[in-house]
C-alpha cells in the first residue's frame, strides 16, 4: 500500500489587531433569513381546515412517568399508560433487569364531500430498570388497570429476614 502525502497549505499569519476577513455576504444571508421567519405570519394548524377542527396527531410517546415505591415487602413499578391497551405493552425480565415496551399506532380516516383527511400516527417507548438482588424475579407480575402499569416485586423471604429497624437517636 502506497502512502500518498497531501500538501498542507498555510497562511501567512495575521498580525494582532488586523481585521477579520469580512463576512459580507454570509452575515447578509443569515439577516434576509431571519427576516423571513420573523415576517411570516404562522398559521393555527387547528384551524387550517375550512369546517373542521384539526386534530394534531401524537408524534410519539415520551418517556412515560414512572414511581418506584417499597411496599408490602416488595417493590412496586407504576408506570402511567394512558390511551394504551394490555396488548399494546410489554413486560419482560432479562438478565436481571426488568423492561417495559409500549406502542401505538392509530390512523384516521375522513371522507365528506371536497374534505379528505387521513392521519397516520405511531410512537413507542422503552423502558428498564435494573432488578434489586432481593427480589424473588421468580414471582414478578404487572396488571394493568385504568391507564396504569403495576409490576409487583416482591422481596424473596431470606431478603425480608435480614432486614431490621435501626433505632434513630437524637445527637
Amino acid at each position: 500500500m502506497t502512502k500518498t502525502e497531501i500538501e498542507v497549505k498555510r497562511e501567512p499569519s495575521r498580525a494582532v489587531g488586523t481585521p477579520v476577513p469580512d463576512w459580507e455576504p454570509i452575515r447578509a444571508l443569515r439577516q434576509q433569513i431571519d427576516r423571513l421567519f420573523s415576517d411570516v405570519d404562522w398559521p393555527d394548524l387547528r384551524l387550517a381546515w375550512p369546517h373542521k377542527a384539526l386534530a394534531l396527531p401524537e408524534l410519539g410517546i415520551a418517556s412515560p412517568p414512572v414511581d418506584l415505591v417499597e411496599r408490602n415487602g416488595g417493590y412496586e413499578l407504576q408506570v402511567e399508560l394512558p390511551g394504551l391497551t394490555e396488548k399494546q405493552i410489554e413486560v419482560k425480565l432479562s438478565n436481571g433487569m426488568v423492561t417495559i415496551k409500549g406502542e401505538k399506532s392509530s390512523e384516521r380516516v375522513e371522507d365528506e364531500g371536497d374534505y379528505h383527511l387521513r392521519e397516520r400516527s405511531y410512537g413507542s417507548f422503552q423502558r428498564s430498570f435494573r432488578v434489586p438482588e432481593t427480589v424473588d424475579a421468580d414471582k414478578i407480575s404487572a396488571q394493568f388497570d385504568k391507564g396504569v402499569l403495576k409490576v409487583t416485586m416482591p422481596k424473596s423471604p431470606a431478603a425480608i429476614q435480614k432486614e431490621r429497624k435501626i433505632e434513630v437517636k437524637a445527637a
